[in-house]
């Protein structure tokens, strides 16, 4: 007498039928549309426009002004900053302590603001307008009431 182990399906000729292996239609359908949405979330979440690179870069600069202010308070010497027509430069600073780029091609600078960053820890209110070849209509404002750290604002603040 043949014995078989439990749920195992008896074979030979008075067994079941065989299934068929694979998958249904239905089953692949269900998993394409899976994989269509979730790379359709992950392309909408990954947004790497130019609005968002001249964010980063107003970001970017508020930190490096940051940066400058510490260094002017550390040495007890000014330090200026003047936009370049390739980026900008921090005059006063140590050499090479603070890079001279933007980061993203095409980061205007509107009018021609020059910033003294110290080395008193109280400085006049600054403001530097950003704005994008990429995005014409978009400006960012990097600015500073002269007590407060620099901070990131619209195009039309103050």
């Amino acid at each position: 007498m043949r014995t078989s182990a439990a749920g195992s399906k008896p074979a030979g000729r008075g067994g079941w039928a065989r299934r068929p292996r694979g998958f249904t239609m239905i089953e692949l359908l269900v998993v394409v549309a899976i994989i269509a949405i979730g790379s359709a979330g992950v392309s909408f979440a990954l947004r790497d426009s130019a609005a968002t690179q001249l964010e980063r870069e107003a970001l970017r600069l508020a930190a490096l002004f940051e940066s400058a202010r510490a260094q002017s308070r550390g040495t007890g010497r000014p330090v200026v900053w003047r936009p370049t027509e390739t980026g900008f430069r921090f005059e006063g600073a140590l050499p090479g302590s603070l890079p001279e780029t933007w980061l993203s091609e095409g980061v205007q600078v509107g009018g021609s603001p020059v910033l003294v960053l110290g080395p008193e820890p109280i400085i006049g209110p600054q403001s530097v307008l950003l704005g994008s070849t990429a995005v014409p209509g978009r400006s960012l404002r990097v600015v500073t009431e002269g007590v407060r750290p620099f901070r990131v604002a619209g195009g039309d603040a103050p």
